[in-house]
């Protein structure tokens, strides 16, 4: 299914999210902001085992946000920045980062298939996915200080998250471009794909999750993310909670029974 400059593709249990505006190096204008949101509409109302994020074309995963004239969104602020106005500015950043987290929040794992360069806002959306696999040529960089800005798609925050203090704090105050074999070293990535073949390689790992249990995912996917920075006893409540509602749901029978019959296990979908 397509929306506009954003397109929705499922195979199977598998859903990807293409980025469709190689001209402009995928960079978000207001149009395919409004095209993301529904492109997020469509996967709530039917939720696939896992979601992918890549980009049109070979030379860019995303260049974040599009800081061109003819872009709605930048005409507006002109005036609220000249005037020193937060109140509109403040808006428009609530509105991306809301539309951002409405994406990463969704029940499934997302996988970012890093097929060119992640510059800005595209960098903070690929730390916002829960993996993310990197082709060989692209490069991340945190550019908004370069512009006079800074992180404000959540990609912060998150990118501290995943690679440390140290490392987040130098890439996000020097703008530096990281290499794919930074990227792994530091623990940006989690692979490396041969050459020109990251959504290829985001569609096996997609499909190796979809295989297994869908409560499985879904719960040990939420218990991840809501356990990473809490103090340990307050994470092991949480892992406990999950782990009783999942037995208890009863799709551990489908696997523990074709593990008995030497079987691979077909898990149905889990019932909205």
């Amino acid at each position: 299914m397509a929306h506009s400059i954003i397109t929705l593709q499922r195979t199977g249990s598998i859903a990807v999210i293409t980025l469709n505006r190689p001209e402009r190096r995928n960079a978000f204008n207001e149009a395919m902001w409004n095209s993301l949101s529904k492109v997020i509409s469509d996967l709530k109302a039917a939720l696939p085992r896992a979601v992918i994020i890549t980009g049109a074309g070979t030379g860019a995963f995303c260049a974040g946000f599009d800081v061109n004239p003819d872009n709605p969104q930048v005409a507006q602020m002109i005036e609220p920045v000249q005037h020193h106005d937060p109140g509109p500015i403040e808006r428009l950043i609530r509105r991306i980062r809301g539309i951002v987290d409405d994406l990463t929040s969704l029940p499934v794992p997302l996988i970012a298939a890093v097929n060119g360069d992640a510059y800005g806002g595209g960098a903070e959306l690929a730390c916002r996915c829960d993996l993310r696999i990197i082709d060989p040529a692209a490069v991340f960089c945190f550019s908004e200080v370069r512009l006079g800005l800074m992180p404000d798609w959540g990609g912060g925050a998150a990118l501290t998250r995943l690679t440390g203090l140290a490392s987040a704090t130098e890439l996000i105050l020097t703008g530096k471009k990281v290499t794919a074999d930074e990227a792994l070293r530091i623990g940006l990535v989690n692979r490396i794909s041969a050459p020109g073949a990251a959504l290829e390689e985001a569609e096996k790992l997609a499909g190796v999750i979809a295989a297994n249990g869908p409560r499985a995912v879904r719960h040990s996917l939420d218990m991840i993310r809501r356990s990473f920075d809490l103090p340990l006893h307050e994470a092991l409540e949480i892992e406990t909670d999950h782990a009783v509602s999942l037995i208890a749901s009863g799709e551990c029978l489908w696997g523990i029974t074709a593990f008995f019959a030497k079987e691979d296990p077909h898990y149905p979908d889990p019932e909205e």
